[in-house]
């Protein structure tokens, strides 16, 4: 929800939350993936490959087309690493030329002050950037030491938010890497966000003791992702499961580089159908299916596009019981 409320002055017209209240059959936040390429190879990754080429412009300008059809909110551009793309500038300024909030999810390499300027002309609302370690390592190159002088580009030239999210859990070898990386962020003035890394199946194994601590005190640094649905957070971190409605395929798309619907990125080809013939049946179906992963789900764009409807799920729950 922080990234909801960061960006709502950037909607148009009323707010995100009241369109929401008012019709519950259109997407708030789409995650496309123009380039499944990466220039990284992360160990606990499963979301990129080292072959695929970028989709031409001319079809991700319909995927976007389609999404503004469906009353999308926000667009998110992601990989693989999307500015591999040739044309991500075009990407990004094609989404807000369809009155959609347009946001970038980039693993930094490719944050010189040019491209960063590119981005500004485009238009980009936000961008989020993870760093795993300070040091790279076996397991991930995506490190503060490579990575700084990225950060200072970013804090001189752009004219966007910019989030940096830091990692716990399975995988990281030295948790207090990411206390480091949130307060390195916060002196340059950027949000922050710490998620949990996890499996393939997007589920999560709890932290430990010290784990949790650091995770309490990165919270305490500054607005985090999950800092206004903390409950949520808290009850996965302890290995507990959550009651709520998972609205993907509704609220939330994932539309992978073939131009098809996911639930999300862990849970590719379900239900696969291609974005050009998705409808608002279509979200409808989605809006109340029960997905089997939802109670110990870690995927947090699902939870933040999902949760102005919980409420929906809760009262619905209690009918049935009742």
């Amino acid at each position: 929800m922080g990234m909801l409320n960061r960006l709502k002055k950037a909607a148009p017209g009323p707010g995100i939350a009241v369109r929401a209240l008012l019709d519950r059959h259109h997407p708030v936040l789409a995650q496309i993936v123009p380039m499944r390429r990466c220039n990284l190879a992360c160990g606990y990754c499963n979301e990129y490959d080292k072959v695929s080429k970028p989709v031409p412009l001319p079809e991700v300008l319909r995927w976007l087309d389609r999404l503004a059809a469906l009353r999308t909110e926000i667009v998110t551009v992601s990989g693989g690493e999307p500015m591999l793309h040739p044309e991500i500038e075009s990407i990004i300024a094609g989404i807000r030329e369809r009155s959609m909030i347009a946001g970038l999810i980039t693993n930094g390499y490719f944050l010189q002050p040019e491209r960063i300027a590119g981005l500004n002309r485009a238009g980009l609302q936000y961008l989020q950037i993870s760093i795993d370690n300070v040091t790279p390592d076996g397991v991930s190159q995506k490190s503060l030491k490579v990575l700084a002088p990225k950060l200072e580009n970013l804090a001189r030239h752009a004219t966007f938010q910019v989030n940096v999210n830091s990692v716990l859990g399975s995988g990281c070898a030295h948790p207090e890497d990411a206390l480091t990386i949130a307060r390195r962020a916060r002196q340059l003035g950027f949000s922050t966000s710490v998620g949990i890394i996890h499996d393939g199946s997007g589920h999560l194994q709890p932290l430990s003791a010290r784990e949790r601590a650091i995770y309490d005190e990165i919270v305490a640094i500054g607005a985090g992702m999950y800092t206004r649905i903390r409950g949520f957070q808290d009850n996965l971190l302890d290995g507990k499961p959550n009651d709520w409605q998972c609205r993907a395929g509704a609220r939330y798309l994932y539309i992978c580089e073939d131009g098809k619907v996911h639930y999300c990125s862990q849970q590719r080809g379900t239900p696969g159908i291609p974005l050009a013939d998705y409808t608002r049946d279509d979200i409808a179906r989605e809006f109340d299916t029960e997905k089997a992963c939802a109670p110990y789900c870690t995927i947090g764009c699902v939870h933040r596009a999902s949760v102005l409807d919980n409420w929906r799920g809760r009262a619905a729950r209690a009918e049935a019981k009742g």
